[in-house]
């Protein structure tokens, strides 16, 4: 419990990632105020996100030591100079993609690419870091950083929401709902009736499969060596399943394709195997849509002649290709009028000091959406 005196000195709890492959440890960390166009918020919720647990075993890269955690909600405590969007008091989506405005992504209308936030990683967009460990900067993850009591974000990173939406809700906005549901709407050309695969149906391919039923597909195959993890998906819209450890998952997904193939297939897992079948699993002029981030240096062996003899189209889809300070109000509509079921996503709620055992439940396969719910 931190003290009035802890606060005003900017000390916070935060769980940090100080060594590949070992337990974060939940611990002291100074959070410096907010600089220009910074906002200081608290915490709500974090989900329990594949992409930390990839930093964690090294199979993507952050420096360290790291706060991670890039799926949340939050409310606004502090703002810096120069901010107009949000006051303290607003319930807010944390962006894990803030934007900059002014770099060619940005002001070509791809702001979810935006130049300076890739090119500044994990510290803020002046290039320096507001949490610190022992006098030693940690990274943000994402600029966001929420796995931690408070932190420091940028403008651009917080999207105002009303206070009736469930923080637990709001965070999964910020991340699986967004990816998984923008994918389907803003990366494909899905058509009612259409035939769409989904290989990996953890929370965003859970949120693909909402995707596609938004656009009236009329087949949406689930692909999964879990198989309550099929059934799961079964809730969400994915009508038929395949597990690839009882047969040949391309001959069934041709079989329910009539031989020829999903119109689109998705894959959400990051995995050269994968990535292969979702390819191969596409008919002819069908458009593969790569979501999952696969480890550093991995490629996928594609069939370059079907590639071009039958005019596939393969494509990349970061954050949904969205646009999350427009798009996450969709999504927050989408939830309101009935159309995404995203409180069904959550199976299991976890304090700070249970973070270790919520990673350890998604690495060994529970269904469904961990949260970390802050106090």
């Amino acid at each position: 419990m931190e003290s009035g005196n802890d606060h005003l000195r900017g000390i916070m709890k935060a769980a940090v990632l100080h060594e590949i492959g070992k337990p974060l440890i939940v611990e002291d960390v100074q959070l410096d105020p907010p600089k220009n166009y910074e906002v200081r918020v608290k915490i709500a919720a974090a989900g329990v996100c594949r992409s930390d647990l990839h930093f964690m075993k090294g199979h993507a890269l952050i420096p360290i030591p790291a706060v991670l955690g890039h799926e949340g909600s939050a409310i606004v405590e502090q703002v810096g100079e120069g901010v107009g969007s949000v006051q303290p008091g607003d319930h807010v989506i944390l962006s894990f993609v803030p934007y900059c405005g002014h770099c060619y992504s940005c002001l070509s209308g791809r702001p979810n690419l935006c130049d300076k936030h890739l090119a500044t990683g994990a510290k803020l967009f002046d290039g320096t870091s507001r949490l610190h460990v022992n006098g030693q900067d940690v990274a943000h993850m994402g600029k966001v950083a929420c796995f931690a009591e408070e932190a420091i974000v940028p403008e651009t990173g917080c999207i105002p929401i009303g206070d009736h939406i469930p923080m637990d809700v709001a965070a999964l906005i910020g991340c699986s709902v967004t990816t998984g549901v923008g994918s389907a709407l803003f990366s494909s050309d899905i058509l009612p009736g259409d035939t769409v695969v989904v290989v990996g149906c953890g929370g965003v391919g859970l949120n693909v499969i909402q995707g596609a039923r938004l656009l009236n597909a009329s087949k949406i195959i689930a692909v999964d060596i879990n198989d309550a993890a099929l059934e799961f998906a079964s809730r969400f819209g994915a009508t038929d399943a395949i597990n690839p450890m009882h047969g040949d998952p391309l001959k069934k997904i041709k079989e329910l394709t009539d031989g020829q193939g999903a119109h689109h297939t998705f894959e959400v897992y990051g995995s050269s195997e994968t990535a292969k079948l979702a390819f191969d699993a596409a008919r002819k002029r069908g458009t593969v849509v790569m979501v999952g981030i696969a480890p550093v240096g991995e490629t996928a062996p594609i069939d370059m002649v079907s590639l071009v003899r039958q005019e596939k189209n393969f494509k990349g889809s970061y954050y949904g290709s969205s646009r999350p300070s427009l798009d996450m109000h969709q999504m927050v509509s989408l939830y309101e009028s009935g159309k995404l079921d995203i409180d069904s996503l959550v199976t299991r709620h976890y304090t700070l000091d249970q973070i270790n055992e919520a990673y350890e439940s998604l690495d060994q396969g529970v269904v469904g959406r961990g949260v970390i719910m802050l106090p």
